[in-house]
């Protein structure tokens, strides 16, 4: 089963010039781009690692990528995402998310329902080898 966490993640991965592409429009909506990374991909871990800061005055795809490929070759083997922020309100809001990176070998998870008292159903998630 492949993780499947934020926009894109059902369609095959992102080549690298379509991940400019996703950066560039992020740009044109004055989103800042932020990099993170995990190596725990369960659904509720929701608070990958921070590479850098988040690049609130950058307004070149160019830089995007120079600190997603310093992330890559410092972490070649987990999972590195692309979040942009929006804060035209005052407050920051991601407007979108997309992995750019996988592991070669991603964790499978099994989920197991349970039905219990009346309607209540008891889901369970588990990590498999």
């Amino acid at each position: 089963m492949r993780i499947t966490q934020g926009c894109f993640s059902f369609l095959p991965d992102l080549d690298e010039e379509q991940i400019k592409a996703q950066v560039e429009y992020c740009l044109r909506n004055d989103w800042a781009i932020g990099v993170e990374f995990t190596d725990d991909p369960h659904p509720r871990n929701t608070y990958w690692e921070m590479w850098g800061h988040p690049m609130f005055d950058l307004k070149d795809a160019a830089g995007v990528m120079m600190e997603l490929n310093a992330c890559r070759k410092a972490h070649p083997d987990v999972y590195i995402k692309l979040i942009a922020f929006d804060s035209t309100r005052g407050f920051e809001t991601v407007r979108t998310s997309f992995i750019v990176q996988r592991p070669k070998v991603e964790p499978h998870f099994a989920m197991t329902r349970t039905e219990v008292r009346g309607r209540t159903v008891n889901i369970t998630l588990t990590e498999r080898a």
